[in-house]
This record gives C-alpha cells, sequence and structure tokens, in this order.
C-alpha cells in the first residue's frame, strides 16, 4: 500500500529533521540482498530477516525507514544506513 502524499509531506527524519522520500526499487534491491544473504542490521544493531517492500530515504541518503503494513516505522534504532552501491 503506497504511502499517502499528505502523510510523505509532513513526516520528517526524526534524528535530523530532514525531508524524506519514498525508497526506490534500487535502493529496496541493495537492501533486500543484504538480508538476504544475512549481512543486514539495523542501527540498533538487530538483525534484519524480514524483505523490506517500502521504505522511506532521508534526505541525504544515508538512512532508511521501512515501511511495515503500510506504516512507516520512523524509529531511530530501527532504521537501516544505507551503503553506496558498489560502482559509485
Amino acid at each position: 500500500m503506497p504511502i499517502s502524499p499528505e502523510l510523505l509531506e509532513i513526516l520528517v527524519c526524526p534524528e535530523t529533521k530532514q525531508p524524506i522520500a519514498v525508497a526506490g526499487e534500487d535502493v529496496l534491491a541493495r537492501i533486500n540482498s543484504e538480508i538476504d544473504a544475512g549481512r543486514l542490521r539495523n542501527r540498533g544493531g538487530e538483525p534484519v530477516s524480514q524483505r523490506i517492500s517500502e521504505g522511506l530515504v532521508r534526505e541525504d541518503g544515508k538512512i532508511l525507514y521501512p515501511i511495515s503494513d503500510g506504516i512507516p516505522v520512523m524509529l531511530i534504532e530501527e532504521s537501516i544506513e544505507l551503503t553506496a552501491p558498489d560502482n559509485a
């Protein structure tokens, strides 16, 4: 279920207050590849085992907040650090 544009307008990163945007398919593919390989941990240090179908990316592109059952999980410890693609 896509996030409503109205909600997207008011949500910001709870840590930096930067705007957020819907994560692109390329970001989700990279994250899910790391999840499938068992290498991904959230910022709270917990392993992430469930694939992510939707997420919100902080404006600087460094952090992803997952969306679970249509609800953005805007908790810093549940967020995921994004790494640059290998060819960047």
